[in-house]
């Protein structure tokens, strides 16, 4: 069981990130989208947008910094164990809190407005409890954890098997050896990123590169008829000068 769900699960989840994404923007290059709804509502989303996204890239950096960067890295550059966990918890509570709170803005809009809740497909109710799911456990496990007085150093157990998956050495008892929480966590997190390239969460690999370099759209328009004359302006109509008919010889 330990060989399935920390060796094979993990593989599978990222040929499937990889591979689906390509697939995506082979094949579904117009679907490649948010598919916005900012039309239909602004008011809630103007809350719940940015504080979700903010929460998420924090969280994003932390497990960049805290999975992908050793210990020994951070210790040798001076960086006392207790200054890290204290920097990893508060900023681990706070984007925590900032995406699960966005996250629920969110939800509470595409149920309750009409036009939004109409354009919400099965697909991306999926993604919701799949994206709420990893959320909510990932915050459980750091503030719990340190509630109880007893956190669990990840980064000799999750970190480690993390890294060693992608140098294809996998060590699954070490993930074997993580508290529960943690354990949830990973499978939830894997569940969503084999889900991730069918679902609106695409477009965070959209960049916007082209428009940098794109020429100018000019605009014209197709109104032949002739300007109206300003307000307070008078004028003479200017008459065309007549032409003398004549004979020649």
């Amino acid at each position: 069981m330990d060989l399935v769900l920390w060796v094979i699960v993990p593989y599978v989840s990222i040929t499937v990130f990889v591979l689906g994404h390509v697939w995506r923007y082979r094949y579904d290059k117009f679907g490649w989208t948010t598919r916005s709804t900012q039309l239909y509502e602004q008011r809630l989303l103007r809350w719940g947008s940015p504080l979700f996204h903010f929460g998420i890239l924090v969280a994003l950096f932390g497990h960049v910094i805290g999975i992908l960067i050793p210990k020994s890295w951070t210790l040798a550059v001076g960086v006392p164990e207790g200054l890290y966990h204290a920097a990893a918890v508060g900023l681990g509570a706070l984007a925590g809190f900032c995406t699960l709170v966005g996250l629920a803005i969110l939800i509470y809009r595409r149920r309750t407005v009409g036009p939004v809740f109409r354009a919400t497909t099965v697909n991306d109710k999926a993604m919701y409890v799949l994206l709420a799911a990893t959320i909510v456990l990932g915050l459980a496990t750091t503030v719990l954890g340190n509630l109880t007085g007893h956190p669990h150093d990840y980064r000799d157990t999750v970190a480690p098997w993390f890294r060693s998956i992608f140098a294809l050495h996998p060590r699954a008892e070490l993930m074997a050896e993580a508290p529960l929480g943690f354990q949830l966590h990973a499978l939830a997190a894997f569940a969503l990123f084999a889900f991730w390239p069918f679902t609106r969460l695409v477009h965070m690999f959209s960049f916007p590169i082209g428009y940098l370099t794109r020429p100018y759209i000019v605009y014209r328009s197709r109104d032949i008829r002739p300007a109206a004359p300003r307000a307070g302006v008078w004028e003479a109509p200017t008459l065309p000068t007549p032409t003398r008919r004549g004979r020649t010889r």
